[in-house]
């Protein structure tokens, strides 16, 4: 137990600090806006760039991990995440900014699927929700905590985050590669029983109706915090006069509040609803809190909605994570690959979509995210007909 302790809190760690780095980027966008004379479709094509990367490598990663071991798939991901921050930190030029965002997708598609699968491999269907919702909250805090902490850290210099995530990561990969051994997977007898059912290949998976729908309400659920949370600094500062200060501040209580209600309320609305309702639940709350921001005007205002906008997301995510793994069976790399592409797909579209509408109207960027949403909530009601969510019973194992 103390080993799967340590070795689940490490894997947390790796993931939490592969999406601060995603994060710190957002509090200094005004300043890089300022400094270079950019706009916002210029600043949303520099957010999507990483994304862009993680999506064309994601679904190969998600096989590699697979083939080649979850060990060697995280050490490499996060010697390149580390690679990646050190760049940005000392980039000068555009060009130069660019190719360290691609450098950090890549980063990312190789991380997300290794801690996925290898998390599947050391739990049980009764102790992996909560793992899941542990990986979730490491996930998502990450993300969201690494504007709060860039933020914070620009107030010593612009390029300061990126260092201070640079070291973060080359520490990552040297712990991994101390503390974590490559995880026991299934028998090889198993594997050739799957193998020889000759299950549908390639992309032609994701269409499968127990992954589709999942996958959509990825997009749109990645889609909406994508949009959100990539302007959220620009949306500040040109409407409300926020300082980098002011954006850590609000968006680090954010991430903590989301985080513990995640860790508080997950597994037990898990129980309760299954995965499928709360799926739909946490889109209800994000798409409500995402179209009041632009009609919040004090800074109280705007920091309860913050608060509260992100437990939508926080539980949204280890939902559907969980609902995959318990369907993917030996498929737990090609899940986590799927699950990291479409998350990609939305943080490409969210960025450069919400640059040219802010282009247009400050508030624009979140009445798109919120009509995004909406579509997933109708999409669950049509999802709960077809797929019933998976019951937690004590004594019988899922699947």
């Amino acid at each position: 137990m103390k080993s799967y302790n340590m070795t689940l809190g490490l894997l947390l760690f790796n993931l939490f600090i592969a999406f601060l780095g995603i994060g710190l980027i957002i509090p200094v966008l005004p300043t890089l806006m300022n400094e270079l004379g950019l706009n916002g479709k210029t600043i949303g094509y520099l957010t999507a760039a990483f994304a862009i990367a993680q999506l064309i490598v994601s679904p190969l990663a998600g096989k590699a991990v697979d083939r080649f071991g979850r060990k060697i798939m995280l050490v490499i991901g996060l010697f390149i995440f580390g690679i990646s921050e050190f760049l940005f930190g000392m980039g000068q030029d555009l060009w130069v900014l660019f190719i360290s965002r691609i450098l950090g997708g890549i980063s990312a598609a190789f991380i997300m699927p290794a801690v996925t699968a290898y998390i599947a491999d050391i739990t049980t269907p009764q102790t992996r929700p909560k793992a899941l919702g542990y990986m979730s909250a490491a996930i998502n805090t990450g993300f969201i905590i690494g504007p709060g902490i860039g933020g914070f850290l620009a107030e010593f210099g612009t390029r300061i985050p990126f260092y201070f995530a640079g070291v973060l990561g080359t520490v990552a990969a040297i712990l991994t590669i101390i503390f974590i051994a490559e995880p026991e997977r299934v028998s090889e007898t198993e594997t050739n029983e799957q193998a020889s059912e000759k299950p549908v290949q390639g992309f032609r998976k994701v269409f499968e109706p127990k992954y589709f729908i999942a996958f959509i309400l990825i997009f749109i659920a990645s889609f909406g915090l994508a949009a959100f949370e990539s302007f959220f600094s620009l949306f500040v500062d040109h409407k409300f006069k926020f300082t980098p200060t002011d954006i850590a501040i609000v968006i680090t209580g954010g991430a903590v509040f989301g985080a513990i209600a995640q860790v508080l309320l997950f597994d037990r609305l898990t129980r309760k609803w299954g995965e499928i309702k709360l799926i739909r639940y946490s889109l209800v709350l994000s798409a409500l809190l995402v179209f009041l921001m632009t009609v919040v005007h004090s800074y109280f205002a705007i920091l309860l909605v913050t608060f509260i906008v992100f437990v939508g997301f926080d539980l949204f995510r280890p939902a559907v994570t969980t609902y995959l793994s318990n369907h993917a069976g030996k498929e737990q790399g090609f899940v986590g690959g799927m699950n990291s592409m479409f998350t990609s797909l939305a943080n490409i579209s969210g960025p450069i979509l919400g640059g040219i509408l802010f282009d247009i109207d400050v508030n624009y960027p979140y009445y798109f995210a919120t009509v995004v949403l909406v579509i997933g909530i109708i999409l669950t009601l049509f999802w709960k007909k077809q797929v019933k969510p998976i019951k937690y019973v004590k004594d019988t194992v899922a699947n």
